[in-house]
């Protein structure tokens, strides 16, 4: 299983990472590929524990968010406002499907149907506006991002050789406090040596610094896996080890955005509140 992540990972990288450095349409691209998996996976999930939310409207707002953001971060000086009106136009047509194909629980469906497609697509606009943030976007994106990849390494290989106390043992067994706090240490000390390197790489002009870095790479580590554990929480609700199987040794594509929509977020609003 190892192996095949580690094959799964090694040709996957390098496609999300020249996608973050071209920016613009193809990261626009990337991320909603892969969000419209993960939403399609999130509706499968609710079918296989007897619900049905209605995947189109779900994916709607998913789309709506990602198409918002990057119209602000690309064309500001459009002013465009889109998600006040497309999410009220999806609520109300969502709602109103609900009442003309009613099943068993209408209102869990319609709440299903809504909350599926805002998480994720308002946590992915958190993705495309940090990308889009000027004139660091860029360097920004690859320090929050890798983030959570760098913890969620040490976390797991600290918590295989060291783990004893289990963290969520009903939502995700294979998770240990020794392991994430290992994965706290390793992600704030390793995004600042990477914040450093982006530092020293494009010089004083950014605002990217390995302090930045260490109290991103703290931040993200301590509340990033949360998002992991709340899709563990709607797997064991259903019954599903994966989300998916489209990623050998991964899962869905949901299981791998999880903790990366939380990263986005913190490093989005991160910046919003002490760069900007």
């Amino acid at each position: 299983m190892l192996r095949t992540r580690f094959l799964s990972a090694a040709v996957l990288l390098p496609v999300v990472f020249t996608c973050i450095y071209l920016g613009a349409l193809p990261f626009l691209i990337l991320v909603t590929l892969l969000l419209t998996l993960a939403e399609i996976e999130f509706c499968q999930l609710m079918a296989r524990g007897g619900f049905h939310p209605v995947p189109i409207f779900g994916l709607g707002l998913v789309w709506l968010s990602l198409a918002d953001a990057y119209l602000k971060a690309q064309f500001p000086a459009l002013g465009l406002e889109l998600l006040q009106p497309g999410l009220t136009l999806l609520l109300l047509g969502s709602l109103s499907w609900q009442l003309f194909h009613r099943h068993e629980s209408p209102v869990t469906d319609w709440a299903l149907t809504v909350i599926g497609g805002l998480y994720l697509g308002l946590c992915g606009a958190c993705i495309i506006g940090l990308r889009g943030l000027r004139p660091d976007g860029l360097w920004w994106t690859l320090t929050a991002i890798p983030a959570i990849l760098l913890a969620d390494t040490g976390a797991y290989f600290f918590g295989r050789a060291w783990g004893r106390h289990k963290l969520a043992p009903t939502l995700s067994p294979g998770k240990t406090w020794e392991g994430y706090l290992a994965g706290v240490v390793v992600g704030g000390l390793l995004t600042a040596l990477l914040a450093s390197l982006w530092h020293a790489q494009a010089g004083t002009v950014i605002a990217v610094t390995g302090l930045h870095g260490l109290v991103l790479g703290v931040l993200i580590a301590i509340f990033a896996p949360l998002g992991d554990l709340a899709v563990s929480m709607v797997k064991r609700q259903v019954g599903a080890k994966d989300s998916g199987t489209i990623i050998p040794g991964h899962g869905g594509a949901l299981d791998r955005v999880d903790s990366v929509l939380w990263a986005a977020v913190i490093g989005y609003y991160y910046v919003q509140m002490f760069i900007l």
